[in-house]
């Protein structure tokens, strides 16, 4: 043991080193603060699942896309809960199905027959029905506010539905001014990706240090297929019609865009410590003779070419890089992916998992979603529009449709291992089955009487 007088001196020079410790404890949380990864989600418009080079498309490159997807946690067996955007976007930024956060279609049905839904939003006369289906959505617990509560500024771009992006959904900064006439579903915020990516650089530049979120969902490759000239030309000669070349075309405009925002994170020194999520929020194939027109069993449809979509998750030396084309995700997982990742808590009632834990990953067998009209036919009662809802148990996957709204169709049976795109209905042969998956359609969520 030490002399007496030399452990005092040591306990002194502890007791010194504690009270500076306490003393530098908010100096450090503001370090810590700083150094909180940032976010950016990159959502597609209307792709569908196999149209990317990684996903083995023959003619479209997409080479930013397959670089990010090499970088990532990358889930090939991807799913929207609803294949229709302005329902798929509230579900990513809310973590729920369109049942629980009650936004199922694009528009309100109004009252007046011969009435555009679409045309009629900004008159006072039809304000009710639009106002409802936003207040169903703002008064959810979202992402965004989540994160600005957390001292994060989030900046909105692209396709906005739910009126101003500040008012209902948190963010500090938007592109969309969501009000009146021509606020149908982004208005100014539309410009992104096709006019260039500036608005995201000037954000990022005045953030000043502080962790940022940035919602880049640009309407590419949505319709109007209107892409460069030199890349139209290009799909021209590998296309079998010029509708579908410029659908490729426009689905390759899109990668460009994602590179240069790609390459500004990395000129920027901030790609090492941004959390780079990539989704879509629903499938496309295009109509072979029908410019800007989608195919059957795409969009708007339970089919694979209507919900299927990769996801990735990409945060450099914190998350592996690794592609998985066996287990299921939904991008109802990617609010408690990023509270899991971020180390802070989600709502206690959202149905996704933690897509960055492989346990929970394998656990998981089942996977649902749900679809509806374009139109929603009682803002009041939101889920009277569904039409079908879905379930994929393993490679197995039921549609079950609505007996209100399609009282002749019977159910779909497919063997997506097989056969992914479901040519070949199985359900008469496997009726076993049928009942099965019905029995956990309805544990998940019973049908309306």
């Amino acid at each position: 043991m030490g002399h007496p007088r030399q452990q005092g001196n040591a306990f002194a020079v502890l007791s010194l080193l504690g009270v500076l410790l306490w003393l530098s404890l908010p100096m450090l949380a503001a370090e810590v603060s700083v150094v909180r990864p940032n976010i950016v989600f990159i959502i597609s418009d209307d792709q569908a699942w196999g149209d990317y080079g990684f996903m083995g498309h023959p003619h479209i490159a997409t080479p930013h896309l397959d670089r990010l997807a090499a970088q990532s946690l990358t889930f090939e067996r991807g799913y929207t809960p609803v294949p229709l955007c302005r329902p798929s976007l509230c579900s990513i930024v809310t973590g729920l199905y369109p049942h629980q956060h009650g936004v199922t279609g694009n528009d309100p049905q109004v009252p007046d027959a011969g009435v555009n839904a679409m045309a009629a939003r900004g008159d006072a006369k039809y304000a009710r029905y639009y106002d409802t289906i936003i207040h169903n959505f703002a008064q959810r617990p979202n992402l965004v506010r989540d994160l600005v509560g957390r001292g994060y500024l989030a900046l909105q771009t692209g396709k906005w539905w739910e009126g101003d992006p500040v008012k209902t959904a948190g963010f500090t900064h938007a592109m969309t001014a969501g009000e009146g006439k021509g606020g149908r579903h982004g208005d100014a915020g539309l410009e992104i990706g096709r006019k260039g990516l500036e608005p995201i650089y000037k954000f990022i530049a005045q953030a000043g240090g502080k962790p940022f979120f940035v919602w880049y969902a640009p309407m590419l490759p949505h319709a109007p297929h209107t892409p460069p000239a030199g890349l139209l030309q290009k799909y021209l000669k590998l296309a079998p019609s010029e509708p579908v070349a410029r659908y490729w075309a426009s689905v390759e405009w899109f990668d460009r865009t994602c590179g240069e925002l790609l390459d500004h994170l990395d000129r920027k020194g901030l790609r090492e410590n941004t959390i780079v999520v990539y989704t879509t929020d629903n499938g496309w194939i295009q109509h072979p003779d029908k410019a800007n027109q989608f195919a059957p069993r795409s969009k708007l449809t339970s089919y694979e070419g209507g919900v299927r979509t990769p996801i990735m998750i990409s945060w450099p030396r914190h998350l592996k890089a690794r592609r998985d084309s066996e287990h299921l995700a939904s991008n109802v997982d990617l609010w408690p992916t990023l509270a899991a990742l971020l180390k802070t808590p989600a709502p206690n009632n959202l149905p996704g998992i933690n897509l960055a834990d492989d346990k929970a990953v394998a656990r998981r067998k089942r996977i649902f979603g749900e679809q509806y009209r374009h139109n929603i036919a009682d803002v009041d009662e939101p889920t009277r529009s569904l039409e079908t809802r879905w379930v994929i148990a393993g490679w197995w996957k039921l549609i079950v449709p609505d007996t209100r709204n399609l009282p002749d169709r019977k159910p779909e049976l497919y063997d997506l291992r097989t056969d992914p795109w479901e040519r070949q209905d199985l359900a008469s042969q496997s009726s076993s089955r049928v009942r099965k998956l019905t029995a956990e359609l309805d544990r998940w969520w019973p049908p309306e009487p």
